[in-house]
């Protein structure tokens, strides 16, 4: 298995990472680093992340990365970062 985002999810999560950043470089580089960590995990457990509450009918998974969620599908042999939001956001249904 591979992990990759999607572009807009490679948007979002830099997107994070550069307001982290804003107040606290050594947090942004750490939640980075922690997030590539838990990412990779990924590669060789792709349903470890749960399935999401809010849709559970969906075919999609997180994992959380606090305070962040990030949202994937698995496809092939890749597992797609689809979007990551901060837990305070309120999904709505992903049309993807």
């Amino acid at each position: 298995m591979r992990v990759r985002f999607t572009p807009s999810a490679r948007a979002h999560f830099l997107s994070a990472l550069a307001y982290i950043r804003q107040d606290k470089p050594s947090a942004a580089t750490t939640f980075r680093e922690h997030s590539e960590t838990v990412l990779r995990r990924l590669e060789d457990f792709p349903e470890s992340g749960r399935i999401i509450p809010e849709f559970p009918e969906l075919p999609y998974r997180e994992v959380i990365i606090s305070p962040y969620r990030f949202f994937y599908k698995i496809k092939g042999d890749v597992v797609w970062i689809v979007a990551v939001w901060h837990r305070a956001q309120i999904p709505k249904q992903p049309s993807y």
